[in-house]
C-alpha cells in the first residue's frame, strides 16, 4: 500500500532530524561545556550576554535573551542579556546611515564591555553582519560563541567557540540551534544555583 504524502514527509523529516541530532551531539559536546562555562563566568561578574542573527536566528536571539531576562525554568533574578535584533530604530538608522553589515557590530561597539559574551547565530556561517559583530566583539575583549551550520562558514574562523551543526538543511540547523540555546539556559541556571 502506498504511503500518503503526510506519512512520507513525517517519516523523512523526523528521520533527518534524528540523524542530525545524533551527529551534533557527538560533534559539539566539548563546545557546549566550554560555552556554558563562558556564559556563567560572565554572568557571575555582572556581564551581559548579547545575541544576534538574521531571520529565524533573529527570532532565536529575542527568544533566548527573554529566557535570561525573564526566566527559563525557575523564578529567579533577571540576568543581563540583550538581543541586538530588536531595536528597529537602531537597525534602520545604522542600515541607512552606514550599512546593514554594521547593524550588530555598531551596537556591540556601543554596549559591549570586556568580559561580556556575544552569541552569534548564522545557519550558513557566512552572514556578513554577524561576522562583523564577532570581529568587533573580539577587538573589545568579549568572548564569542558561534551557533553555526553547514561547515561553519567564515564565522567559524573568528569565534572562540564554534558550535557547528553538521547539516546543509537550514530547517534542521535551526531546530538544533534552538535545542542548544535551551540547553545552555538549563545548564546556566543549574551552574548559578538557580534550579
Amino acid at each position: 500500500m502506498k504511503k500518503n504524502i503526510y506519512d512520507k514527509y513525517l517519516f523523512k523529516t523526523f528521520e533527518e532530524h534524528s540523524r542530525v541530532l545524533k551527529k551534533t551531539q557527538i560533534a559539539i559536546k566539548n563546545g557546549i561545556k566550554l560555552s556554558s562555562e563562558i556564559i556563567v563566568k560572565s554572568l557571575k561578574k555582572g556581564g551581559t550576554i548579547f545575541w544576534c542573527g538574521n531571520g529565524g536566528s533573529a527570532a532565536d536571539s529575542q527568544h533566548i535573551a527573554a529566557e535570561f531576562v525573564g526566566r527559563f525554568k525557575k523564578n529567579r533574578k533577571p540576568l543581563r542579556s540583550i538581543a541586538l535584533t530588536t531595536d528597529t530604530s537602531i537597525l534602520t538608522c545604522v542600515s541607512n546611515d552606514y550599512s546593514f553589515e554594521e547593524v550588530f557590530s555598531r551596537q556591540i561597539d556601543a554596549l559591549g564591555r570586556k568580559g561580556d559574551v556575544l552569541v552569534a547565530i548564522s545557519t550558513s556561517g557566512n552572514s556578513r553582519n554577524v561576522k562583523r559583530a564577532i570581529i568587533q566583539a573580539q577587538k573589545m575583549g568579549l568572548k564569542t560563541i558561534g551557533l553555526l551550520g553547514k561547515n561553519g562558514g567564515t564565522c567559524k574562523n573568528y569565534v572562540d567557540v564554534p558550535l557547528i551543526i553538521p547539516s546543509n538543511n537550514t530547517a534542521r540547523i535551526q531546530e538544533i540551534h534552538i535545542l542548544i540555546e535551551h540547553l545552555l539556559c538549563e545548564i546556566m541556571e543549574h551552574k548559578l544555583g538557580l534550579d
